[in-house]
């Protein structure tokens, strides 16, 4: 008999896996706190690809493993809270996303596994001190934003023969955002490109970053973060009615009215969270899971919005395209 039908045939029991074991033990199957840094339309799909991920390496939710959801709808300050709800209710793992509700869940406990389904730098913002051994209670996937930020605007500017002022948009209370900001500002600088921050901390402070900024932007580069994600439609249609094309680092920002996208696929990564988990849940510390990398990037672009804003992209930009939205 397989193993995973055994673990079926057996409804889930976990005996040998000893973090299981204890909960077992304490009268209560292991339970995973979800700390989601959007809200269910924002980040939903994505922690359902985790949860898809774990049915299929065995642990049922509902069965022999128990789900917290805690929305934080983009606020830094409810992440914390929800940090420190889940360690109050002792958690057997906390999930999360993206630089600050990894900090948070990071400060809240020292004790707890934290696995983080993507953050822009796990290294520069304090995290994890290494990628090969992170050692503490926090690993997951680091999502390479910083890095690509040089990559994207080269992009944006084969797109945009013309570029040549740029504004970057994103959450300034976010330190990861902030140093893929700066990389992009470095890279503007010696493609001669003029580059702008505004300051955005606030769901209201995006319309006034447009009124005052985009019209004086060739084009718009978005840096992924909980905000800015919760607020992704509005940003389109600002962008849309301003005439300004967009950059995004993630797919669902196109599917959406955004013009472009390039980097990794974010279910993709969560599925790959939802094994750390299992490893964790089965026994492995999580200081011992080296935080991985995504290694393939998709270059995704939406040709309806192109149209609406009037634009012609080179036929040779197209053809190396990985997915046209029409």
């Amino acid at each position: 008999m397989k193993r995973r039908d055994f673990i079926t045939l057996l409804g889930g029991a976990a005996a040998a896996w000893p973090l299981a074991a204890r909960a077992q033990q304490a009268g209560k199957v292991p339970t995973i706190g979800f700390l989601v840094p959007g809200t269910p339309s924002t980040h939903g799909q994505w922690f359902a690809a985790l949860v898809q991920r774990l049915r299929e390496l065995g642990w049922i939710e509902g069965r022999n493993v128990a789900i917290e959801y805690r929305w934080a709808a983009g606020s830094n300050e409810r992440a914390a809270e929800i940090a420190a709800e889940f360690v109050r209710l002792k958690m057997d793992v906390i999930a999360t996303s993206a630089t600050a509700p990894t900090f948070a869940a990071k400060q809240a406990t020292a004790n707890i596994p934290v696995v983080f389904a993507g953050v822009a730098d796990a290294v520069g913002s304090g995290i994890v001190a290494n990628l090969a051994r992170p050692g503490g209670n926090v690993t997951g996937l680091s999502v390479l934003f910083t890095d690509l930020a040089g990559k994207r605007l080269e992009i944006l500017r084969e797109a945009l023969p013309g570029l040549r002022r740029l504004v970057i948009l994103t959450n300034s209370d976010n330190p990861g955002a902030m140093l893929e900001a700066d990389a992009v500002a470095t890279t503007s600088r010696t493609l001669g490109v003029e580059a702008a921050t505004p300051e955005v901390r606030r769901p209201e402070d995006i319309a006034a970053a447009f009124e005052s900024l985009t019209d004086r932007a060739d084009a718009l580069y978005v840096i992924a973060d909980p905000l800015i994600t919760t607020n992704r439609i509005r940003i389109n249609t600002l962008a849309l009615r301003a005439h300004v094309p967009t950059m995004y680092s993630i797919r669902e920002y196109v599917e959406v009215g955004g013009l472009m996208s390039y980097g990794p696929n974010v279910a993709d990564m969560f599925r790959r969270a939802a094994e750390f988990i299992d490893k964790i849940l089965r026994g492995t510390k999580p200081g011992d899971i080296p935080v991985e990398q995504p290694t393939k990037f998709d270059l995704i672009v939406n040709l309806t919005t192109a149209k609406a804003l009037g634009l012609d992209i080179p036929p040779s930009f197209l053809a190396r395209v990985d997915e046209v939205i029409e």
